[in-house]
């Protein structure tokens, strides 16, 4: 069955920058049937808030990445709202014109509630950009987590603009919660990255969102490419909605070939 990964971070902590490396992993996604790896860049590398200067600086990587082996690897920009309209807008702009980047990255910069969302969502707009969210619910991250986006924050982003495409980021951090906050939004995709697989949660998503708005997404290197994929190939849904998570949700949602 055909895959793409919407949810990698070939790079991190620096780790997997050589050339050899990356084939390696090229080879590797292949060998399990995985086309088309979203790289969505070393995110952790500088704390939850890096500055414009540092972003640069990841997203040249994924671009390498694109540059490598143009065939397998989709770049998203991977922003801090934090930095105000103009860093926002002037960065999502050299990713999409120079690299042709198709979404953007938001990691723990801050809530998605927060106000200074509007910066990102007009740059989603402008440049035709899918928005990928991190998301976890606090009830299973702990306390004192206030910059993670629990999966209702997530929801709420996508229900006051309806005209982006939003992919909430670990379906299994945000669980039974998170379907249900996504229930209802056609413009929420979930992936199925985050935390070892949990029997039955597929399903359920599938049963209460559709097979349309379930995406596949492993979290490399954090999570095991082959694990993430068995919990869906081994999920008790039709076969047709496992192709639709696996591949062709997320080749329509972001435009691949």
């Amino acid at each position: 069955m055909r895959i793409i990964d919407v949810h990698t971070h070939p790079i991190f902590f620096n780790d997997g920058r050589r050339e050899d490396e990356i084939d390696a992993l090229v080879a590797h996604g292949r060998a399990l049937g995985v086309e088309r790896m979203i790289s969505l860049g070393d995110v952790l590398r500088y704390g939850p808030r890096p500055d414009a200067a540092q972003l640069r600086r990841l997203n040249n990587e994924s671009a390498r990445l694109q540059k490598l082996h143009p065939d397998y690897f989709v770049g998203f920009c991977y922003l801090n709202p934090l930095l105000g309209e103009k860093a926002v807008m002037t960065e999502a702009e050299r990713c999409v014109t120079k690299f042709g980047f198709k979404g953007i990255k938001l990691e723990i910069a801050n809530n998605a509630s927060h106000a200074c969302m509007k910066h990102i969502m007009k740059a989603a707009r402008t440049f035709g950009y899918v928005v990928l969210q991190h998301s976890w619910s606090s009830t299973n991250f702990g306390p004192n987590m206030q910059d993670h986006s629990d999966p209702e924050d997530t929801a709420g982003l996508a229900r006051r603009h309806p005209d982006v495409n939003i992919i909430m980021a670990h379906m299994v951090g945000v669980g039974y919660r998170g379907v249900i906050a996504a229930k209802g939004l056609p413009n929420v995709f979930v992936d199925t990255s985050g935390g070892f697989p949990e029997d039955g949660l597929v399903e359920y998503a599938v049963e209460h969102l559709g097979a349309d708005n379930v995406i596949y997404g492993s979290d490399l290197p954090i999570r095991e490419s082959s694990t993430k994929i068995g919990s869906v190939l081994g999920a008790r849904i039709p076969e047709s909605a496992k192709a639709k998570i696996l591949f062709h949700n997320t080749a329509r949602l972001l435009n691949l070939n």
